[in-house]
This record gives C-alpha cells, structure tokens and sequence, in this order.
C-alpha cells in the first residue's frame, strides 16, 4: 500500500538527480523521525516562499524545478519535500487543503479576486506508522520579517498553519480539506485555476515578473 508513496511519478521526481543530491545532503538522523524533519528545515528554509512564480506547466511544477530556482509556492515546495522524503526511503504524499490567506498582497486580491487560495498544498509523511502533515512553504526569513508564528515539525504532530500571527492578526484559515494523492493532480489544479482564476490567467507572466517581498514590505511596513 506504501508503495504509491515510495515510487517517483511525473512531478514527484524523486529519482531527479538534483534531488537525489539535495536528500543526500540534507537527510540527517537516526531514524525516520529525524530524517522527515531534516529534510522539512532544508525545504522550508533553503528555498524562498513566493506565490508569484505560479508556472501550471508539467515542467514547473516539478520538485526538481524548486530546485532550479531556488523558490517556489506552497504546492512545488510540498512537492519537493514528498519527492526528498521517498528520494530517502520515506513514504510521503502531497494533499491540499483550500485556505483563506489573509498574507496577501493587493496585487494577489486583484489578480486572484479573492483571498481564498485554492489547492494549497502540504506534505504528509508516514513516521513509525502515522501520517503527519508538514508544511514547508513560509521560509524562516519571511517569518521573522512580517513577524509570522514559523512552522516547526517534531515527527509527532501534524505542522499546519497558525490562525494568527505574533500580533494576534488573523493568518490563514482552512476553508475546505482536499485530501492527498500518491503524484500532483495537475489536471485538476489547472482546471480549478481556469475556472476561479481567469484574471490570473491573462496576467501569470506579469505576477512572474513582480517582486512578492517588494509588495509584502510595502503594504506592511515595520511598526
């Protein structure tokens, strides 16, 4: 039954020899525990958060390609964790969830029409008999700036976004559980894109070429 979330499959390339030298580099530990949550730090910080580089291509949204860029969204980055995790021997899968993202940008309301975010993605990794939910989208560095709770990931309990930041604001909202696939279901994501993001559509390569960090700082300035 494992198996599914062992094997490599079209976006989960975790026979990619860049992410079979990342896992050997990053995967350190005793046990399975340890190794899951080496490699939930070295994606969650060593690649930065940024939900302009949205690129529904089979290329882009690899885990291999995070590792070509250096950054990525919520869903390659949950990619790129399942793919070291099997790349280690460790059963692991992505599910989604759709959230109300209240770390938005006026450019992402208008471009999205709403600050609900479908197909959010996040890792589930099997650990001594028991799926734990990872996730590794908000690098360390974006945290500290914005002043944003970090995800941290023991092995022993599901790593899911806080209600709400250090101040007390609110922060991201789970609307509705998606659940997880054994490989990415790009075919359904880009559908649901079509159809609730047409503005998004027209504008991706503008949204590409924009600064997230840029727009974050501007519209939240130091207090």
């Amino acid at each position: 039954m494992t198996q599914a979330y062992l094997s490599p499959t079209a976006l989960i390339d975790s026979d990619h020899p860049d992410v079979l030298d990342f896992t050997s580099t990053h995967c350190r530990g005793k046990d399975v525990r340890e190794r899951a949550v080496s490699l939930y730090y070295a994606v969650r910080d060593g690649f930065r958060y940024d939900p302009y580089r949205i690129d529904l291509t089979e290329t882009g949204m690899k885990a291999s390609s995070v590792l070509a860029t250096g950054a990525g969204w919520c869903v390659p980055k949950a990619t790129l964790l399942a793919a070291a995790c099997r790349a280690a021997g460790i059963p692991a899968r992505p599910g989604y969830a759709d959230v109300r993202n209240h770390l938005s940008t006026e450019r992402m309301r208008q471009t999205f029409g709403s600050d609900l975010y479908r197909w959010h993605g996040y890792t589930e990794i099997l650990i001594d008999g028991d799926w734990y939910k990872a996730t590794p989208a908000f690098n360390l560095a974006l945290c500290e700036r914005f002043g944003l709770l970090p995800l941290e990931f023991d092995g022993r309990s599901d790593s899911i976004y806080h209600a709400f930041d250090r101040s007390g604001n609110q922060h991201m909202e789970y609307v509705h559980q998606r659940g997880y696939y054994s490989d990415v279901p790009l075919s359904q994501i880009s559908a649901d894109f079509r159809t609730h993001y047409p503005v998004w559509l027209e504008q991706a390569e503008q949204m590409r070429a924009a600064d997230f960090l840029a727009d974050v700082e501007r519209e939240n300035p130091p207090a």
